[in-house]
This record gives C-alpha cells, sequence and structure tokens, in this order.
C-alpha cells in the first residue's frame, strides 16, 4: 500500500463514518440497542401465559410459584442470554467506526436471532420436557454468537477497527470464536442437561483470557484474526 492510499485509509478509520457507507456506525449502535430493548422487554410476556390460577392460601400460592419455577428459570436465562449478546455488541462497537453494506448484513442476521430469543424462550417454556424443545433457546443463542463472530472478522479484515492493535484484534476475534465453540456445547448438552447445559456458559469467560494470555504476547502485526492467527 502506498503512502497516499495508507494516509486514506488511516483518515477513514479514524472518522466515525465511511463516505461509501450508507449508514454511521453511531446510528448501528443506536438501532441495534433498541431492538436488544424490545426483545428483552417481550421475554416477560412469556411469563403472562402461565397464570397462577385462583387462590385461597399462601400454601395454594406457594405450589403454584413451584409450578412455575422452570418458566421462571427459562426467563431469568433468556434474559441473560440477551445481556451477554448485547454486552458482545457493545464491546464491538466501542472500536468498529464504520459500518458498509456487507457489515450492515451480518448485524442485521444477527439481530434476526436477537429478536428470536423471545419466541425461543416460550418454546422452551412448552416443551421443556422434550429433546427438541431443549435445543431451540441454545441454538437461537449459537446462531447469534456466530453472527457475533463474523460481524468482528468483517470488521478486522475491512479495516473498521479503530484504537487496537493487531493482536488486540486477533484476541477479540479468539475470544468470539471461543464463544461459538462453548455455544456449540451447550447446544449438544442440552437435550440432557436442560437449562442446566447453559452453566458451561461460565468457562466462556476463562477459556477466553486464558487463550488470549497466551496468544497477546506474540507480537505478529501480519498474522490473521478470528481466532486463526
Amino acid at each position: 500500500m502506498g503512502p497516499i492510499a495508507r494516509r486514506y485509509a488511516d483518515g477513514m478509520i479514524g472518522r466515525r463514518s465511511h463516505p461509501r457507507a450508507s449508514v454511521s456506525a453511531r446510528r448501528t449502535e443506536a438501532f441495534t440497542d433498541g431492538v436488544f430493548a424490545i426483545a428483552a422487554t417481550l421475554l416477560v410476556l412469556g411469563l403472562t401465559d402461565h397464570p397462577v390460577g385462583a387462590l385461597d392460601s399462601d400454601a395454594a400460592l406457594g405450589t403454584a410459584l413451584a409450578e412455575l419455577a422452570p418458566t421462571l428459570a427459562t426467563f431469568v436465562i433468556a434474559f441473560l442470554v440477551l445481556c451477554r449478546l448485547w454486552m458482545t455488541h457493545v464491546e464491538q462497537f466501542e472500536h468498529i467506526v464504520r459500518v458498509d453494506t456487507l457489515g450492515m448484513w451480518l448485524n442485521t442476521l444477527r439481530l434476526l436471532f436477537v429478536v428470536l430469543v423471545p419466541f425461543a424462550a416460550s418454546v422452551n417454556y412448552g416443551g421443556e420436557n422434550l429433546r427438541l424443545g431443549q435445543l431451540v433457546l441454545p441454538g437461537v443463542f449459537l446462531v447469534s454468537l456466530f453472527f457475533s463472530w463474523l460481524q468482528w472478522l468483517w470488521a478486522a479484515r475491512s479495516g473498521a477497527v479503530a484504537d487496537l492493535s493487531a493482536v488486540e484484534t486477533r484476541a477479540a476475534g479468539r475470544a468470539g470464536l471461543t464463544a461459538v465453540v462453548v455455544g456449540a456445547g451447550v447446544v449438544a448438552l442440552s437435550p440432557w442437561l436442560g437449562s442446566w447445559a447453559f452453566l458451561l456458559y461460565i468457562v466462556d469467560g476463562p477459556l477466553s483470557r486464558a487463550l488470549g494470555g497466551r496468544h497477546s504476547s506474540v507480537d505478529d502485526p501480519d498474522g490473521d484474526v478470528g481466532g486463526r492467527g
């Protein structure tokens, strides 16, 4: 890359929008935040489909709440799932400074599965004793994580990432790939463990940090991103 082209690229990366992008990164951030907020709000509507019925004593209320425990557990898991996806979005767009057509489509596909989380939770409500029903929510989460990882690959390879070194960019890519692998493990375990399989995500953070620490000491700016460097 010649000096003129390099100065142009550096100038574009340093800006908040790109002249060839139809939507700025800031507007994409705002739209994505709104979609996450609406999806999180819709989750609670699933609880209203399970009324406790007529109650005439504290014992009856306790029994009704106990029967709702699996539904409440699914609601909590789905809400935490959405929060985890939103945190991934925040972490990415802290450094993504522009969005082109491909980036917008990847973000849109991720949001498609984000808005499916309330539906997936409702399937889990009714199919908690079915193996296929146990696959829907972790499956939707897995696909969302996959598109989040793809979006970071796009950002890293298109020059849309600012304020990060090549090593840090690759480390973020490895963290995204680790989340996808852990998510696949959750999907595989869900038919047998049910909602308990989501506990596997506990290892995501420590595993990502371990992998990032192992590779962060290698200063290879010409290496690959997305966990393959």
